[in-house]
């Protein structure tokens, strides 16, 4: 009754996160390329053979760039709307394409994985609750508001690779252009550091465990300011709270259930330098 979960890289620049038992795992989202994603997977002792499957929460490139490839490579299937199968271009083979729907509950072996509409300036876009046995882990970026559905998936999870993507103050006198702005912040872009302390603040499980801030914004935002946000709640104390950075994979997590923090089967040096280095507890 555990989960195996790490980020192979979390931001406008790419993002693949890996959740999975003994057995079996997934990928959800697949934006770094086919060669990035097996360098990092052998970085942190993880078998490739184990992912049986990709799901793909949107069409936009940071999200989808290397899941052709990869798909290719290691006859991995990729589950995926229609909608955003066809906005995204691409080419899959026919025998790998699974075709989900944004309410689709799917095994995986013994992993579910359940997906839920969003609100996000994509065409079809989904996030997802990872879950074996009794233990989920979710994966919610590129949100644009803490909506309903948001908020009852959170409440389940005893993890969550949650997104900060922008400090407020950061956004509002940065350099990019006001129509930029807008779409970011106009409830079907991101979410800011303070929306996220929101959501952990009124939504959060008596039983969560682990927080991984992800989709930080390069310009907008530092792991600094995310993590500086969330010391101010009183749940902080509580929870693992670290940050799922760009460029590079984390450290692999164990959630089983409990509240200790556990790191676990890596041998990457720089992937336990970093988690390291930006855990807040």
């Amino acid at each position: 009754m555990s989960l195996y979960v790490a980020s192979l890289n979390s931001g406008s620049n790419g993002n693949c996160y890996y959740l999975g038992n003994e057995r079996e795992a997934v990928l959800i989202d697949a934006g770094i390329s086919c060669r990035e994603i097996e360098k990092r997977l052998k970085r942190l002792a993880l078998a490739i053979e184990k992912i049986k499957a990709v799901f793909i929460s949107h069409e936009h490139g940071d999200h989808i760039h290397g899941v052709s490839a990869l798909s290719k490579k290691h006859k991995i299937p990729v589950y995926i709307t229609e909608a955003t199968y066809r906005a995204g271009n691409l080419q899959l083979d026919a025998n790998l394409l699974c075709k989900l729907k944004t309410s689709d509950s799917i095994a995986i072996g013994a992993l579910r994985v359940t997906a839920f509409p969003k609100r996000h300036d994509a065409i079809d876009p989904c996030s997802f609750v990872i879950s074996h046995q009794a233990v989920s882990v979710g994966v919610f970026t590129d949100i644009g508001d803490n909506c309903d559905q948001v908020r009852t998936h959170f409440k389940q999870c005893h993890a969550v690779f949650l997104e900060a993507n922008y400090d407020e103050e950061m956004l509002e006198k940065g350099s990019y252009p006001l129509a930029l702005k807008k779409r970011i912040r106009n409830g079907y872009g991101h979410l800011s550091n303070k929306q996220a302390v929101k959501l952990l603040e009124e939504h959060s499980s008596p039983f969560l465990s682990h927080l991984f801030l992800s989709h930080l914004s390069r310009n907008n935002n530092s792991p600094e300011k995310a993590l500086q946000t969330f010391i101010s709640t009183s749940l902080a104390a509580d929870i693992h709270i670290s940050v799922a950075p760009r460029d590079q994979e984390t450290a692999v997590y164990l959630i089983d259930g409990s509240k200790r923090v556990e790191t676990t089967r890596t041998h990457s040096a720089k992937a336990k330098r970093v988690s390291t280095q930006l855990d807040l507890f």
